[in-house]
Formats: C-alpha cells, structure tokens, sequence
C-alpha cells in the first residue's frame, strides 16, 4: 500500500511476514504470440534484473547505510554482488554450516521470535535500470523468487514492501513507482529475522538475493491465477478437466481454449469461452506417470471485446489421480513405491543458487540411477525444477519452508518446551501462509503427489492448521509430516506414517501391525561418508508389504563448499573451515553425489536396488520380473553374455514382453559344458533414445555364476634355497623371493624387479568410516588399529621339500591386544614362482569386533595401476554390493581414492578372483584365490595416513601403493551416522578363528 513506511520491528514479530505482498499465484507464463508461447520462448513482457548489483554490507542494522534508498543518493561507489548469490560466497559475512542448534546458540541467549541486534548482517542492494520498451505504460509487478531471509524493498525512493519466507516467490505492485529513464531498485536484506527461528535447516546459514529478480508486466486483461484440476473416469480411460481462473481485466474480453497432445495435435477446443472457470471431458486419454512422463498442452488465448489477441497462456498437464485407497498411495489405481531421494538445492560453487545446468544433471543422474521420487528437502525449489519433474517424471513431496529443530531438539534430546510453532497463535498465520505460497504457485504440477508441512518442527495445532489447509484447496493431493511420530495427539496433520531413520526391523514391526497408515521413511540411508549398506535390508520390504511404500534417502548431494585455503589451492570445505563456531563439521557431507556434482561409489548400489525390472539368470535363461506400475518391458533390449574373465563365450539379445507386475522366464539356449568358472549377465537396455539417455543405456542387470573357479597350475620343478643366517632365499629362474626371520616376506622379485617396499604385515584395522565414528566403533576397536600399526614376530620356521620343489616359511604374529591372540602366516613357495600364503587368526573371548581381517602389502609405486575380476566398477563392500556387477575391470591406483570430504575407508573391490598390480608395462605380480574369493583395496596411502588427515589435500605425496588382501572386511553400514551400529551380519567377531588363503604369482 502505497505511504506505508518501512519499520524495523517487523524483523522480530512474527505476525508481520508480508507486507503490500501480492497474493501467491500460479507459476504459469504467459505471451503476447501464439508460437511464442508454443515454443516456449522467452516471454516478451518479462524483464529480468539478475547481474551485478551495486552492495554495501553491514555487520548489523545499528551499522547500515541507513539512507541508502533515497533516490537522490548515488550508490555507484558501493562493491558490486551477483544476483543471484548468497552474500557470505561473495566475500562477505562469516560462512556457517549447522544442523539441529539454532546459529547464535552459545554467542547469545535468545528465544523466539527476538535476533540479535549486534550479529544481524545487513545487505544494502541497489539495481539501477530502465524498463524495457515491452513493459512500458503497463501495470507492472516485481518478484523475487527467492531473498534469504528478510528483506525491505524501495523503487525510486517509494518504499514498496516487505517480505519473508526464502524460498517462495514475493510479488510486489511497482507501478506507481516505476519512470521513464532510469529506476533507483534497493533491497535492504537482513540474515536473522523472527523467519530464522522457522528456517532452522541442515544446512549453510547463508544470506541474500539468491534466486531470481524480474519485472513482469500485464496487459488489461491478465489470466492472474489458474488451478488446472484433473478426475479420472471409465477405468482410468477418460478424464474430466476442470479449470479455475482468477482473472484481473480492466475491459470485458473472452477466451479462446485449445489442448494438443505430444504430437501437437489439437484433440479439444473451444471458442469464446467466458473469462471465468471451465471444464471440458476427454476421452482414451494418455495418463501421467514417472515411466511415462505424458503431458498435453492447455493453450489459453484471451481477446477483448474487439477480437485484439490480449494474452497467451500455455499449461502443461499430466492426468494422473494420487489417493489413499484402503491404507495404500495409489498413482492412477496401482500401488506405488517410492524409491527417493532428498534433494538440496546446492551447488559447490554458488550455494543455493543453482543453475538450469544444475538440475539437468540432476534430473538426468536420477533417472539413470533409477531415482523416481524427490523430497523437496526442506523447502520449495525453484520453479523450473517442478518443469523438469513434470517433464522427465519424478514425483515430488513438495516440503513447505518449515524446520525449528533447535527449538524442540536439544542434541538428540526431545526437549519442546519452547517448540515454535506448536499450538502459539502468534505463529499460526505466518506458517499457513508458508503452506499456502508453496500451494498455490506449484499447483500445476503433475509431478507434485504429496504436500508436506515442513521438516522437524515437532508437532502442534499450527501444524495440523498446514496440513488442513492443504486439504481444504487441494483435496487431489495428500499430506505428509514426519513429526507427528513425536506427540500422536497430532496425526491428523500427516495422510500416511513417516519415519526417519527407523530401522528395517522397526518398519517391519510396524507393518506386521495392520496399521490404518501406510508407510514411507522420508529419510533414510544417512550417506554420509562411506556409507548406504544395508540398503537392500529396506528395499526388501518392498515385496513383502502393501503398505510399505520406500523412502527418500539421505541425501542427494554433498554440501561443501568451493574456497583458496592458506596455500592458494582450490578445495573443498566444510563446516569449520571457516573458523566458524559452533558448526557440524562434515555432518554436511551425505550426498550420493560430491558436491562438484561427480558420482559417488555409493550411486552404484541405489541404481541396483531402485531397480524395477528385476532379472535372474537361470539355467535354461532368465527370469525378468516387472515391477514398473503401468509399462510392459517391450521398450527394453535385453542382452545376455558368458564369460570367463575377458573371454567372451556367448552372447546375444532378445525382447522380452512382460506385463507390469508379472514373472516370465525366457529361454536362453546357453553354453552347459564349462571347463571352469564363468559369469552369466542379462541386462535391460533403453531400446531408443530417452530425454535422459541414449539408447543402449543399461538401465538394470542381474548376474548368476556357474561352474567352478580352478586355482594356478604349480610345478613340481627343484627350487634354490639359500639358507642364510637370518634369512630365507628361494629362485627359480627370474623368480626371487627372501624371508626374514624377525619380519617376515621382506623381498619379492620377478625379471628383477623388486615389488616389496617393506614386509607385509597382518591388518585388522581401517580408516574409519563417519559411521563407525557415530557410534565409537573406532574407540571400542581401537586396539586393532594399534595392531595394525605394531606388531611383533615371535616365532619363525621353515620347511623345505626333500625333492626342493617346495618351501614352507611359518611365521607367528603376536598382537598388541588384551586378551592376547595370534595370528599365524604359512607362505608355500613352489616353481614357477608362486607363493600360497594360508593366514589364520586366533580369536579369543573377550576381544572386541575387528574391522577387518587381512595383510597389507607396501608396494613401490612403480606399480600403480590394477586390474581385476570380481564385483565393479566401483568400490563395493559385503553390505554395499548387489549392484557391484562381476566383471574383469581396471584403475590408476590414485583413481581408487574415493574423495569423501574426510579421508576415510575406501576403494574396496568384493568376491575378487584375481588382482593384479602392473606397472604401465603391464609388468607386475597377481594375487588369486585359492578356494574362496577375497577382498581388497589398492590405494595410495595407508589406513594411518588416511586416519591422521581431516581433509583430501591434507593426504601427502604418495611414493607406495598399498595393497590389502582381506579375509572379510566389516560392513559400511548406513542406518544413520550418529548410534546406528553395523548390522551384526556384516561384522566380525574378535572371538571367532578366521582362517583364508590366497596366491602371489607373476602378472
């Protein structure tokens, strides 16, 4: 409203969120052209204002520039800012990330809804521009789509509003205010607001102009709002459009309405239509789903009364119908399974304000990794990635911008005795206001099945009040809200049971229960670090239960930040690498992708168990089972191989129609009479090209193996032993080898080239991972970590054959630990230069879990590349590796490094047949299995240095290679990354004997 004047004490009340704030409404564009608004243009009577504003940044309100609005105060002198940016990745203001506690806990005792008024950072924007010829003499609007977290806004010296919420569109009315020639914008931007208590999110406390800012202009007659509903009718076959306008005209006019199907066919008009709501009904229509992404145009063309084409309006929409039938979600009749993610906006280099080139990788990384649902976690997204969902068919849990964690949740404690905003009436407008915004931009949205009233906010009438008012003007979507699981007098607010972090167990007892809800975890998988296994313990559920319904792991990408350390280098922060306190560290650090956007390890299990075709091979061919809710698998080509190792012995492809929700078995006519072990693969791939993939993109496999492995052939050839006074010579030929008696295999040669840098020694420790950290499986077994790291050799033999043709060195290992134990090596030399090596460890009661079992070679690292058969191509451990495919692969030993934002346990290969480390010759020694396959990591550090280092570029030169030949390594684990233990059938037992076996040949 116009004279309205700008106050301060709206920071700090949280009645006043809004103020001369337009109503939200739809997110729909509209043109001045018909093929311009086919084509999807850039609209002619939209003028956007991102670049490089003039800034001037203050530490708090008492420091500010405080006329810096007035028309007549020249700001040209002031820093300049992109727009958008958040301010604190431009240089200004102290970086933070947290999780749970509010920013300011411990700096000052504050309570909701009052800030501080020393630590409020300020930033004073300024935008001098003039209107495009385009939007001239026309009622003119000014959006931001998204300012963090408070902000007060100036034309021309007029004061044009204020607003709240970061991640909603604001709208104000500039027309009044707007001039020939140049205009004056400036947008006053304070961090901390009574909205901060209410956007108490995981993530980096950042300020500022992050999304877009534009001027858009209306004509006198202007589709202001539209609400595009959707019944199914005749079994899903037909459908019934209603549609709801909101129109604003300054002269009388009519609408013309037309809709065209993907081929751009018109199959419905209508002429000269009232400006107001309107149906029509279609029959044999296409339906909306994630594997059919089907949408059709609604073309909205207003004329006056004079037939002068006024305004354009095109809106996609899918027909789809999302509803609980009988306790069970439902997607156009069939149960549906969601099988998600959480998803940040973030990017390493800009924070939160990502680009268009952004959400394509995103978008397409998840459809190739079989990713079909996305949390909006925890607030709305920008506009354009709702397009894209709608598009490439993701569906959506649209999460309002609501967490108040530290106000309930005191270090894990639940604590609500001050919660916001809980049954408060003074909170109750400003947080349905959230719910309304959120609704009434995105309603649009095929892809969009669920609402959700925020995130971790405990529980509370206000709450309920959401979650109502999403019913009430949206009754074809549901409603979620996890906190309800905290105070039960509240369940009205959430349509379904969601968990976070429930264990398998725990779901699984509360679906045995006939429970009236259905279930979903919207968080699960916590990946942080090395993490996500036991993920299949979940996605198991999946057959066994109606009712259970997936989840939404978390979460998408890893939220680090680009910055130049002391040494002038380009890396990746986290919390604390800004000096900031308090902080979370990398608690920040739990993406299935980095931060810079390249895939982690752990994508490769999600792909495998997001999986919808399922498929084992059999002995007569292969079983595919069809677990899509709508498509048959004709789209897919199905090809299937036999190898052994490299060797190719059959192939070929085939198509396969299985019917949704249907098992066939398809014959294969494959090879029966195998001289050794071999690998039977089927995989389904895209048949044409996708918008997400080119055809031959393999979206699922399944592997069987069949014969038996078949150890290295030995010679009954004569060594030459060499028997020192401390130590042990065998030859034969080029083959070398040397014992000591006090360590061990000191020395290994092949055509002279020695591989041993020191002798390799039993391990039972690794780096350790962030989960074993959240729950101190590090300190109970941090006696192994001394064994690995010392070890004393007490007892030494050897045997040699009476023909020579082997020898037997026997070695005892006693390690540093109480009870006391044993480890026993027994390497068997034979011709032509291959040593057996037979460990055994001792278990003794009392001893705690180890995390691993193995021996650790130090190798020089003239060898530092790899190949081997077993499961790839990416690391992979006993709990994260179903979608680790067996194959014969190969790796630079510095590519084996996984970058996870603390070094930890990484680069681990399961069920390896054989390893072997060459040199760029290809010149190098083998490890084989014997009668069991083993595991194995190659890396370019050892577990000590990777423990002392708290960040990648903190790992020094590497002049070794290491290599670890394991009997059994301990899970990675995943449940959480605060207390959750490793599932018990993934570790090992201080107590129980282990005993393996492998081989040392030449490459």
């Amino acid at each position: 409203m116009k004279g309205t004047q700008a106050d301060l004490n709206w920071l700090a009340d949280p009645k006043v969120f809004a103020v001369n704030r337009l109503n939200a409404y739809s997110d729909h564009s509209y043109y001045l052209d018909i093929d311009k608004a086919l084509n999807g243009d850039a609209m002619e009577l939209k003028q956007s204002l991102n670049g490089r504003w003039y800034f001037n940044y203050a530490k708090n309100p008492n420091e500010r520039f405080v006329d810096f609005y007035k028309e007549d105060i020249d700001c040209h002198y002031f820093d300049m800012i992109d727009v958008p940016g958040h301010i604190q990745m431009q240089g200004y203001d102290q970086m933070q990330y947290i999780n749970t506690l509010y920013p300011w806990d411990g700096h000052e005792k504050l309570r909701p809804p009052h800030i501080s008024s020393d630590d409020n950072p300020v930033g004073s924007y300024v935008c001098y521009f003039e209107v495009n010829e385009a939007l001239k003499n026309k009622t003119t609007r000014l959006v931001f789509d998204g300012v963090e977290t408070a902000y007060y806004v100036w034309l021309n010296g007029e004061f044009i509003g204020y607003s709240e919420d970061s991640f909603t569109p604001s709208s104000f009315d500039v027309t009044y205010a707007l001039k020939d020639g140049e205009n004056k914008l400036a947008v006053e931007v304070y961090k901390r607001s009574s909205a901060s208590w209410l956007e108490d999110q995981d993530f980096w406390r950042f300020s500022g102009i992050f999304r877009d800012v534009s001027l858009y202009a209306i004509e006198d007659i202007h589709i202001n709002d539209l609400f595009v509903k959707t019944t199914l009718k005749n079994n899903y076959k037909d459908v019934q459009v209603s549609v709801n306008l909101d129109v604003i005209a300054k002269k009388e006019g009519y609408l013309n309405t037309a809709l065209y199907d993907q081929n751009n066919n018109i199959i419905y008009q209508a002429k000269q239509l009232p400006l107001t709501n309107f149906s029509f009904g279609l029959t044999n229509v296409n339906l909306w789903s994630s594997e059919n992404p089907y949408l059709y145009k609604l073309l909205l063309t207003v004329y006056d009364h004079d037939d002068n084409l006024v305004e354009v309006i095109p809106q996609k929409i899918g027909f789809r119908e999302f509803k609980m039938d009988q306790g069970i979600m439902k997607l156009n009749g069939q149960r549906i399974v969601f099988r998600g993610v959480n998803r940040h906006e973030f990017a390493a280099d800009k924070g939160r304000a990502i680009t268009k080139e952004d959400m394509l990788y995103d978008i397409k990384f998840m459809k190739m990794h079989n990713i079909n649902a996305v949390r909006t976690s925890h607030y709305p997204n920008q506009s354009l990635w709702y397009d894209l969902c709608d598009e490439y068919g993701i569906y959506l849990i649209d999460e309002a911008n609501l967490e108040s964690h530290g106000s309930w949740q005191k270090l894990g404690a639940c604590e609500p005795s001050w919660n916001i905003p809980g049954n408060l009436p003074q909170w109750h407008d400003v947080v349905v206001d959230r719910a309304n915004t959120m609704l009434q931009r995105d309603k649009n949205h095929p892809s969009i099945l669920i609402w959700s009233c925020g995130n971790e906010s405990y529980a509370g009438t206000n709450i309920v009040a959401m979650a109502n008012h999403f019913r009430e003007n949206d009754p074809t979507r549901l409603v979620h809200y996890e906190g309800c699981v905290w105070n039960r007098d509240y369940c009205e607010a959430t349509d379904m049971e969601s968990r976070m972090y429930a264990k398998a167990k725990e779901i699984e007892t509360y679906l045995q229960g006939n429970p009236a809800k259905p279930y979903i975890s919207c968080e699960y998988m916590h990946a942080m670090g090395n993490s996500l296994g036991g993920m299949k313990q979940y996605t198991d559920l999946e057959d066994k239960y109606a009712q259970y319904q997936g989840g939404f792991i978390w979460d998408y990408i890893d939220q680090a930040v680009y910055y130049t350390n002391g040494y002038g280098e380009k890396v990746l922060g986290y919390g604390g690498d800004f000096k900031e306190r308090y902080t979370d560290y990398n608690f920040c650090g739990d993406g299935i992708v980095f931060a810079d956007r390249t895939i982690s390890p752990k994508a490769q299990e999600v792909k495998y168990l997001y999986q919808d075709i399922i498929i084992k091979p059999t002995d007569a061919g292969v079983i595919i089972t069809n677990k899509m809710m709508f498509s048959n698998t004709s789209k897919y080509q199905f090809v299937y191989q036999l190898k052994q190792g490299k060797k190719v012995l059959q192939e070929g492809c085939f198509i396969a129609d299985v019917k949704p929700g249907d098992s066939k078995e398809i014959l294969i006519p494959w090879l029966t009479k195998l001289d050794k072990e071999a690998v039977k693969t089927v995989s389904a791939l895209l048949k044409d090209d996708q918008i997400w993939a080119k055809a031959g993109f393999e979206v699922a496999f399944g592997q069987t193996i069949v014969g038996e492995y078949k150890p290295l052939s030995v010679s009954k050839q004569p060594l030459k032993v060499i028997i020192g006074d401390g130590n042990i010579g065998i030859r034969y030929n080029d083959f070398e080898v040397m014992f000591a008696n006090s360590e061990g295999l000191i020395s290994l040669k092949y055509g002279n080239h020695e591989y041993i840098a020191r002798a390799p020694r039993p391990v039972f420790s690794r780096a350790s991972t962030d989960n074993e950290r959240g729950y101190k499986h590090e300190v109970n077994s941090s006696m192994w970590f001394g064994a690995s790291t010392f070890y004393n050799c007490t007892k030494f033999n050897y045997e040699v054959a009476s023909d020579y043709s082997s020898v037997k060195v026997f070695f005892e290992y006693t390690l540093p630990v109480i009870p006391a134990t044993t480890v026993d090596i027994v390497f068997t030399v034979r011709a032509p230069g291959i040593i057996r090596v037979d460990y055994h460890y001792h278990g003794k009661a009392g001893l705690p879990e180890l995390p691993l079992i193995g021996m650790c070679f130090k190798l020089y690292d003239q060898v530092d590349r790899f190949e081997y058969l077993g499961r790839g191509p990416l690391e992979n451990y006993i709990d994260r590796k179903d979608g680790a495919k067996i194959d014969v692969y190969d790796c630079l030993v510095k590519d084996n490094l996984s970058p996870y934002l603390v070094p930890q346990e990484c680069g681990n290969r399961c069920d390896l047949r054989y390893l072997a480390i060459t040199d760029e010759k290809d010149q190098g020694i083998c490890f084989k299995m014997i009668d069991q396959p083993f595991e194995a990591t190659v890396l370019p550090y050892s577990l000590q240095t990777l423990e002392a280092a708290m960040h990648q570029e903190e790992l020094p030169k590497s002049y070794f290679t290491f290599v670890t030949i394991l009997a059994a390594q301990m899970g990675v684990g995943g449940d959480d990354s605060w207390g959750a233990p490793i599932l018990e059938e993934y570790c090992i037992k201080g107590e129980e004997d282990v005993e393996y076996a492998f081989e040392i040949c030449k490459r």
